[in-house]
């Protein structure tokens, strides 16, 4: 047998071996073990169903944030449709993202916490009832076996004891034969110590082969029937490897997006709308839009009439020249082109950029109201006078993007005289310059 005992310090030393009293332990506690490993993976799944969801929230809000920038920056034309399909591609992504999320959460997790409750059934007093089953099967497994080693280790104590007080006996009636001082009535009981102790270790000798060969003549049976509940473990045990490899091939096909053909037609999609920019056909719209593709009044030849002798004021000129009807103008091929249909453009919409998209105004040379078609940029500085500083008397609200808004009180300087509609030009302490009535201020003496 495996189980030895050292004479020295009396120490039991046994093997690892499974079929060691008590060893089976291991096999039982893996029933627990399943238990738990059942709860790790649910964790495992919810944790990845949180990442799924928090990427396809920050995509969804990228989408979002750089739609508002394209569409209200200063791409246009198919260009900006490409861009704008890139946005749309996080979005589709993002979709596929949060079913990968109910996927894991509504089918895996929902499948393994289900098959833990089906399968390990808990105890009023606390434990698994598989568990006790495996524990009590192997305990009644082992248990003749165990009682009958247990006789072979006590035969085998009891023989080795004598052996050690029969080796003794035999050093003292040795050492009794050069003892002058012993009489004979002495040395007389040493030899029958010496012989009493022969036959104690004959007779436990004896009753220790017995024992022995008792429990082997039990070993089979009992190697038997720990195999049967051996077995009855490892069918349980199986039945959680199979799950858990089903459950993670199931988790393996929601995870691999690959396979899923509306992930192909994102990219897919993505990737014609990119191809679908064309250089050429947006520089052709601008053309017609924004440059010399557009229209013109130019101007003409016009007979003297009573009625063009009115003076008429700033703000009355602005509305005249406001949706006038042009005559006389033939379309050259540039300005045929816009009565084509024409790609939606970003400058068709709000000119209000936001922060993300502005430069420096003071260093951007089209940021001067000169730009925006109310003047001449190419007429000389028409100011006159030196400037003055002057106050405002009242409120004023500028109506037009070329106006000062005012309040009474503020402080500004006039760097153009009033001209003939009653109109001066000044500059607000902030740098802002613009146009306001001559009669709402006051110098500043």
């Amino acid at each position: 047998m495996s189980v030895t005992y050292d004479d020295s310090v009396g120490v039991e030393v046994s093997s690892d071996s499974f079929w060691e009293v008590g060893n089976y332990k291991r096999t039982v506690k893996r029933t627990d073990d399943g238990h738990r490993l059942c709860s790790d993976l649910m964790n495992c799944l919810h944790e990845r169903a949180r990442i799924e969801k928090a990427y396809a929230q920050q995509l969804t809000e990228w989408a979002r944030r750089w739609r508002q920038l394209v569409e209200k920056g200063p791409q246009y034309g198919t260009l900006e449709k490409a861009w704008v399909a890139l946005t749309s591609e996080a979005e589709g992504v993002s979709e596929l993202h949060l079913q990968v999320k109910a996927a894991l959460m509504n089918e895996d997790f929902e499948k393994v916490k289900n098959w833990q409750k089906e399968v390990f059934h808990k105890q009023m007093m606390g434990g698994f009832k598989e568990t006790k089953e495996a524990e009590d099967g192997f305990r009644k497994a082992q248990k003749p076996w165990a009682k009958k080693l247990k006789e072979v280790e006590a035969a085998k104590k009891a023989y080795h004891t004598a052996c050690k007080e029969e080796k003794l006996a035999i050093s003292r009636e040795n050492n009794s034969k050069v003892d002058p001082s012993l009489n004979p009535e002495q040395l007389k009981k040493l030899q029958d110590k010496v012989e009493k102790c022969k036959q104690d270790v004959l007779k436990t000798k004896e009753k220790y082969e017995k024992a022995l060969k008792e429990l082997d003549q039990g070993t089979p049976q009992y190697m038997e029937n720990m195999e049967q509940v051996f077995e009855q473990c490892q069918q349980f045990e199986e039945k959680r490897l199979r799950f858990f490899r089903e459950v993670l091939l199931e988790v393996q096909k929601h995870l691999d997006l690959s396979n899923v053909a509306s992930y192909r037609n994102i990219y897919c999609d993505l990737e014609q709308s990119i191809k679908a920019a064309d250089a050429v056909e947006d520089l052709r719209w601008f053309r017609a839009n924004h440059g010399p593709g557009m229209s013109m009044n130019w101007p003409q030849f016009e007979e003297w009439s009573a009625d063009m002798n009115r003076t008429l004021s700033r703000r009355e000129k602005k509305k005249t020249t406001d949706g006038v009807t042009l005559t006389g103008i033939n379309q050259t091929g540039d300005q045929a082109l816009q009565n084509r249909p024409s790609s939606a453009s970003s400058f068709e919409k709000t000119q209000s950029y936001p922060t993300d998209w502005s430069d420096d105004e003071a260093n951007n040379p089209f940021s001067s109201t000169d730009a925006n078609g109310d003047s001449n940029p190419f007429d000389e500085d028409a100011a006159s006078g030196a400037e003055v500083r002057v106050r405002a008397l009242y409120d004023y609200e500028g109506q037009e993007h070329d106006e000062l808004s005012l309040k009474a009180g503020d402080e500004l300087t006039k760097i153009e005289d009033e001209d003939e509609q009653g109109w001066c030009k000044g500059r607000l302490d902030n740098g802002q310059v613009g146009l306001y009535p001559a009669n709402y201020v006051e110098a500043i003496q």
